[in-house]
């Protein structure tokens, strides 16, 4: 009998063929999906470590300068891992980072389970509130080529800050924006009806709060057609003259008195700045802003208006006076040869400082910038 040759057949090798393929059609994707589930939670590691490298520097800016950064090139990310670029990066009111539409490696990085796809990292404000800069009384913010000190307590919650012009209208200002309009002291005790220059004091414009030709020109003093109704007098119509040659209106927001440009008042000196009620100031002054602890900085080396009167008469307005150390405050005739200058006050917009809005309309800020 013939023996058999040792080997496969062709029909037993096409079979186990059609079994591998059938092994690797079954194996293969599982394999696949293996190796991609491996490498997206290698991807979202990385975008974790980014994020919190992220959030990390975000603590580190904000400990070094006292605000939030508003750009990612304030920030110091120190991330040695895979290559991490998120195109939303934003920054939450409680410091954490939300980051989405990240790659890695330059490819994207994409999750089933989410509803747009991509990994979301860090916790996302729902309930989207605006968050602000705080100024405190004192502070100095310079806008538009000018320093103002800050004259009211503004938190995160207010959109605006109260400031008072660090120095006050100079004299050929009040030239300027009073002119063909208000008359203006020169000389004390004058009784001509108009002059074009307005009385130096210190470099400074002064002038009579309200100072139309029949107010306060002669002794004994004429009181006709005198006011000490800000909205009314003719020191309002100089503020408003020089704050729409100066200023952007639009970057004003209206305040609780109902102006974005006005002088300060009488409440603000007693309630914010520490001045006392009730002191008349005569003779040497007794009341003095070092006594008192009063900023040097509300004083000055002039005197200058507030909008508040001082009586129901139209003849007394309060104002700020200067005298030795600095005395409080008092008031005298707007009738009077008493020429305080200008120091308008305005309320103006934070963002308009610049980088002090967290959040606005909804949004949270994004950081790529």
């Amino acid at each position: 009998m013939e023996k058999r040759k040792n080997g496969f057949t062709l029909i037993e090798l096409i079979a186990v063929l059609v079994i591998l393929a059938i092994l690797a059609l079954i194996v293969t994707p599982i394999v696949l999906n293996i190796v991609k589930k491996a490498k997206d939670a290698a991807n979202k590691r990385s975008v974790d470590a980014y994020g919190k490298t992220v959030e990390l520097s975000v603590a580190t800016y904000m400990l070094d300068n006292g605000e939030y950064p508003t750009c990612q090139s304030d920030l110091k990310i120190e991330y040695s891992g895979n290559e991490v670029n998120c195109n939303i990066m934003n920054l939450n009111e409680n410091g954490s980072v939300y980051l989405s539409e990240c790659t890695v490696g330059g490819k994207e990085v994409k999750d089933s389970s989410t509803e747009d796809g991509w990994y979301h990292y860090g916790k996302e404000v729902v309930n989207k509130v605006a968050i602000y800069k705080s100024y405190n009384i004192g502070d100095v913010i310079e806008y538009n080529g000018m320093n103002f000190y800050v004259i009211a307590e503004s938190d995160k919650t207010n959109d605006s800050v109260t400031l008072l012009k660090a120095e006050p209208l100079t004299v050929d200002e009040v030239n300027n924006y009073g002119f063909g309009h208000v008359n203006m002291y020169n000389e004390y005790y004058t009784s001509a009806s108009y002059y074009q220059t307005t009385y130096d004091f210190n470099g400074y414009g002064g002038m009579a709060y309200y100072t139309s030709e029949t107010c306060g020109y002669s002794r004994p003093a004429i009181t006709a057609g005198c006011t000490t109704d800000y909205a009314k007098s003719e020191i309002k119509f100089v503020v408003d003259s020089w704050a729409k040659d100066k200023l952007k209106i639009s970057d004003l927001k209206t305040d609780n008195l109902g102006y974005k440009v006005r002088l300060i008042t009488y409440e603000e000196l007693i309630n914010n700045l520490g001045f006392e009620q009730n002191v008349y100031c005569t003779g040497a002054c007794e009341y003095r802003g070092s006594i008192l602890n009063v900023p040097a900085w509300v004083f000055g080396n002039y005197w200058y208006w507030t909008m508040s009167p001082e009586s129901d008469s139209n003849d007394y307005v309060w104002y700020v006076i200067e005298q030795g150390l600095g005395t409080v405050y008092s008031n005298y005739s707007v009738s009077g040869n008493y020429k305080a200058t200008v120091r308008p006050v305005i309320n103006l917009y934070k963002q308009e400082v610049g980088h002090d809005i967290l959040q606005k309309n909804d949004s949270i800020i994004n950081l790529k910038c």
